[in-house]
């Protein structure tokens, strides 16, 4: 699996349709064809990054 964000091959699944990013640090799922990006905070807890990115940014970015 490729980061939909850095582009890294470093990931890994940490979850059904659940991933993690070694490079930068991101979460992302994947449902029906649809990235949805988390950023992990402090305390564990995932920050979507949908409202910063919107719909459609993976396939912006050529992923």
């Amino acid at each position: 699996m490729i980061c939909p964000y850095c582009q890294s091959k470093n990931t890994g699944k940490i979850g059904t349709e659940h991933y993690y990013c070694w490079e930068c640090f991101v979460e992302w799922t994947i449902e029906n064809g649809n990235y949805t990006l988390y950023q992990v905070e402090e305390d564990g807890t995932l920050c979507c990054l949908d409202d910063l990115f919107g719909d459609g940014w993976y396939a912006e970015r050529g992923s």
